[in-house]
C-alpha cells in the first residue's frame, strides 16, 4: 500500500511540474510576444528624449530559432535604428525638437561623432536641440556640445581635460609569481604584449599612443569649436588648466549657455512648445520613436537593396554572435548576399580591435568570393584595427570617421609558461616522447629554442600574408605597407593619408557610394547577419523578463563596472589561441 501511495505521489508530482513548466513556458511566450505590441503613439507637438544609455552597439541583431518561432526578434535599439530614427524626426510634423537630459553614453569616439553628425543634421531643419547636465563627462559633453542652448546644475561639473591612456605592465608580476607570457611577435609597435616584456613604454609605443591621441582630440576639439564657436586654441587652453570644471567657469568660458536646474530647463521647453507653466509637454523616448517609425522600412517599396553586413566585435573561430565575429556567421551573411539578386552591393560596417588571424584570413576570403559577384565598401566605425583592417583591406573603397582607430598590421603569439612557478612549489616534469617533436609545448617547462623558431616562422608568415593582402587591397608594394605597419596604430584622418583608408565618412556615405557602384538609384538596405537564439539565451537577458539577467550585468552589478573591465580584460588573454592580429590597447574617452 505504501508502494502505491509512493508511486502516485511521484506521478502526481511529476504532472504538477510538467503543468506549471508548460504554464510558465506560455507565460514567457505571452511576454515575448507581446513585448513588440507596445508601440507607443508619438502626439503633435512633440519632443524626442535622446536617452541613449543603453544604446551600446551599430546593430542590434537579428535572432531566429527554427523550433520556438516565437523566439525570432528583431531589436531596434541600435545605434544605426536611433540614427534612422532622427533621420525620420527632422521631417516628423509632430516632432518640435530633441532633449538630451542627464545623458550617458556608452558609444566610442567614432559612433558618438556619427550621432553628433546626425544631430547637426536635424538643427539644419530649423528644430531645437537642447541639453541638460547634473554632471558632464568628457565623452557626453562631446555629444551634447552639439545642443543649441546646454544647462548645467548650479554644482555640477564638467570633465574636460583632453586624453590620455594608461598602460598597465606585468614583468616584475611574472617573476615574483612564476607565471609568465612567452611572447614572439612581429611588428616594432606590436605593443599587444609589451606589457609582458618591460616593465616600462617603448619609445616606439609612447610616439604611436601620443599621435593618435593628438588626431583623436583634433577631431573632437573641431567639431566642439564649430558648435561652440570657441576656438580651438582656447579649448586647448580650458582643457590644460581644468578651467571650465565648475558650472560657472564653463559658462563664463561659452561651453555651456545657463545655469540652473532641471525644472528650470523643462520650463525652457514648455515656453518654446507654447505649453502652459502648469501641463507637461508631450515627449517619446528615442527608444519608443524608433519602434514608432521601424514600420516605414517594411512600407518601402523599392526592390533593389544594398546589404549591411555587421562585423562587431572580437574576432573567433566558431560561429559568431552579436559582439563576436566569427567566420560561421559571417560566411552566411555574405553568401547569402552575394546570391541574392536583389542585392545591388555590399557594405562591410566594421567595429572591431581583431582578434584570430585565421578567421580573420577566412572573412577575408569570404569579401574576395563576394567581390568577384558585387561591389564591397567598407564603412569603420570605433575601431578597424589589426584583424578588423585585415577583414577590410580588400574592399572596394574603405570610410573611416577621423577618431576611428585603424591599422595595428602586425601578428603575435603569447604562450602562458608556468616552469618557475612549479619550481618554487616543488612541482617536477618530465617527458617520455616517440619523436623529437611529439610532446610540442608544454606549460611547465621552459619554452625551447626549437619551439620558438616553429612559432616565429608561424607569426613571420602570418605577418607577410597579412601585408600581401593590404598590398592587394589598398594597390600598394609589399615595402610600402610594410613601412606603414609594423603593428602602428592609426586614427582614421591618418590612415587617409597613408593610403590605407579612402575618405573620411559615416555609414550613410558608405551606403551611398555602394548604391553608386551598384548601379541602383532606388534602394533599401537589409541588415545581416542573423543569430540562433536559444531559449537558454532567452531567458538570460533576452525576453526582458526581471528575472531574467544576464551573467555579466550580474557581475557588473557586483564588483562595478571598472573591476569587471579588468577582469574582462584578464579572461580575454586567457581565451588567446593560436597566432593573433589584434589591437594593442583600449583607448576610452571619458
Amino acid at each position: 500500500m505504501q508502494f502505491l501511495k509512493n508511486v502516485l505521489a511521484t506521478i502526481t508530482g511529476l504532472f504538477l511540474f510538467c503543468l506549471l513548466s508548460f504554464l510558465f513556458f506560455i507565460i514567457i511566450a505571452i511576454a515575448a510576444g507581446g513585448s513588440n505590441d507596445d508601440v507607443v503613439t508619438v502626439k503633435d507637438n512633440s519632443v524626442i528624449e535622446l536617452d541613449i544609455k543603453d544604446v551600446q552597439n551599430d546593430y542590434a541583431g537579428k535572432f531566429y530559432n527554427d523550433k520556438l518561432s516565437f523566439l525570432n526578434d528583431t531589436p531596434h535599439d541600435g545605434l544605426i535604428d536611433v540614427l534612422k530614427a532622427i533621420e525620420a524626426a527632422k521631417t516628423d510634423d509632430k516632432i518640435k525638437g530633441i532633449t538630451i537630459t542627464n545623458s550617458t553614453s556608452r558609444l566610442g569616439i567614432a559612433q558618438n561623432k556619427a550621432l553628433r553628425d546626425k544631430l547637426e543634421d536635424f538643427k539644419a531643419s530649423g528644430k531645437f536641440i537642447v541639453a541638460y547636465s547634473d554632471n558632464f563627462s568628457q565623452s557626453d559633453y562631446y555629444l551634447n556640445s552639439v545642443a543649441d542652448t546646454i544647462y548645467m546644475n548650479p554644482i555640477a561639473d564638467l570633465d574636460f581635460k583632453g586624453l590620455s591612456s594608461e598602460v598597465m605592465f606585468y614583468k616584475d608580476f611574472q617573476e615574483k609569481t612564476g607565471i609568465k607570457m612567452e611572447v614572439i611577435r612581429h611588428g616594432k609597435y606590436k605593443s599587444a604584449v609589451e606589457p609582458f616584456l618591460s616593465n616600462s613604454m617603448s619609445e616606439a609605443n609612447r610616439e604611436q599612443i601620443s599621435e593618435l591621441l593628438n588626431s583623436v582630440w583634433t577631431s573632437v576639439a573641431d567639431d566642439i569649436s564649430k558648435s561652440r564657436n570657441i576656438p580651438v586654441d582656447s579649448l586647448n587652453s580650458i582643457a590644460n588648466n581644468l578651467s571650465a570644471r565648475t558650472a560657472e567657469m564653463a559658462k563664463d568660458r561659452k561651453l555651456i549657455d545657463k545655469i540652473g536646474y532641471e525644472d528650470e530647463f523643462h520650463a525652457g521647453i514648455k515656453h518654446a512648445l507654447n505649453v502652459a507653466k502648469d501641463e507637461d509637454y508631450n515627449s517619446v523616448s528615442i527608444l519608443d520613436y524608433v519602434q514608432a517609425n521601424s514600420i516605414k522600412d517594411l512600407l518601402s517599396d523599392a526592390k533593389e537593396e544594398i546589404a549591411i553586413v555587421y562585423a562587431q566585435g572580437e574576432i573567433r573561430s566558431g560561429d559568431g554572435a552579436l559582439t563576436i565575429i566569427a567566420e560561421g556567421a559571417m560566411r552566411k551573411a555574405l553568401k547569402e548576399a552575394r546570391e541574392n539578386e536583389d542585392v545591388k552591393a555590399v557594405v562591410l560596417r566594421v567595429n572591431s580591435p581583431g582578434g584570430s588571424a585565421l578567421t580573420s584570413e577566412l572573412i577575408w576570403r569570404e569579401i574576395e568570393l563576394t567581390k568577384q559577384v558585387k561591389p564591397v565598401v567598407v564603412s569603420m566605425g570605433n575601431y578597424a584595427a589589426s584583424g578588423g583592417y585585415y577583414i577590410s583591406c580588400g574592399a572596394n573603397r574603405i570610410f573611416a570617421e577621423p577618431g576611428t582607430i585603424t591599422g595595428s598590421i602586425g601578428v603575435f603569439g603569447m604562450l602562458p609558461n608556468l616552469s618557475q612557478l612549479s619550481n618554487n612549489l616543488g612541482i617536477h616534469t618530465e617527458k617520455v616522447s616517440t619523436h623529437d617533436n611529439s610532446a610540442g609545448y608544454s606549460l611547465f617547462t621552459p619554452l625551447e629554442d626549437e619551439t620558438r623558431a616553429i612559432i616565429t616562422e608561424s607569426v613571420e608568415n602570418i605577418y607577410t600574408t597579412f601585408v600581401n593582402r593590404v598590398a592587394k587591397g589598398r594597390n600598394m608594394s609589399f615595402e610600402q605597407v610594410d613601412s606603414i605597419a609594423q603593428g602602428r596604430v592609426w586614427a582614421g584622418a591618418e590612415a587617409v593619408k597613408n593610403g590605407l583608408v579612402d575618405e573620411i565618412g559615416g555609414l550613410d556615405d558608405a551606403i551611398a557610394y555602394a548604391a553608386k557602384l551598384g548601379k541602383t538609384e532606388s534602394y533599401k538596405t537589409v541588415n545581416y547577419p542573423e543569430f540562433e537564439m536559444t531559449f537558454d539565451q532567452f531567458l538570460a537577458g533576452k525576453s526582458g523578463l526581471p528575472f531574467a539577467q544576464s551573467k555579466e550585468d550580474m557581475i557588473k552589478e557586483e564588483i562595478g563596472e571598472e573591476n569587471y573591465i579588468m577582469l574582462e580584460r584578464i579572461r580575454r588573454i586567457n581565451q588567446l589561441r593560436g597566432n593573433q592580429v589584434i589591437l594593442p590597447y583600449e583607448i576610452t574617452i571619458r
